[in-house]
């Protein structure tokens, strides 16, 4: 996927600092290898400054994954989610992996243009322990047959850890045209 500016990805890149090495997988969603310095540790003794750009890289990988696999591989998307996830589109709830199967399916092929990513950690606290990662992204896309639209779109990203890696999968999405009038 494309991102709106090189400046972005620069300064995102220079934001960037820390361990560990973040990979897209053919399971389905983002890994990250373990060990020393792994994500494991994102929800322990670390600063928020660390959690901060453990999240941002992770947000930059995902955003890339995410929608080129909508752009091109739509099939494989719903690889990112948990079974349990669930979206809302412009309002409409879809929920569990059989019925976003089928709503990906049906939406028309598309080309996304990312103009912005914001990411956070979320508190410990308000996840029950879970690592969770926030993740805002802006852009436009064009679906075929329309015409091209803004939008904004939430994830909320959890990691799933095995002893050899993290692998992050959405829990929730949310998705929303972005209409104004002049």
């Amino acid at each position: 996927t494309r991102m709106g500016s090189q400046g972005f990805r620069e300064a995102l890149a220079a934001r960037h600092s820390g361990r560990g090495r973040v990979v897209g997988g053919g399971g389905g969603g983002l890994k990250q290898r373990s060990g020393a310095a792994g994500w494991r540790l994102m929800a322990g003794s670390l600063d928020f400054k660390t959690h901060a750009d453990q999240a941002c890289r992770a947000a930059d990988k995902f955003v890339n994954i995410y929608y080129e696999t909508m752009d091109k591989r739509r099939r494989g998307l719903t690889k990112l989610y948990l079974d349990t996830a669930t979206l809302v589109w412009n309002g409409n709830t879809i929920s569990g992996h059989q019925a976003l199967t089928e709503f990906f399916e049906m939406l028309p092929s598309s080309d996304f243009l990312i103009n912005m990513l914001d990411c956070q950690p979320v508190h410990e606290l308000a996840t029950q322990g879970q690592t969770t990662v926030l993740v805002v992204t802006c852009g436009t896309v064009k679906f075929d047959g329309n015409k091209q639209r803004y939008f904004n779109q939430n994830f909320l990203l959890t990691a799933q850890v095995t002893p050899q890696n993290t692998v992050w999968k959405i829990a929730s999405d949310c998705f929303r045209f972005q209409d104004w009038t002049s």
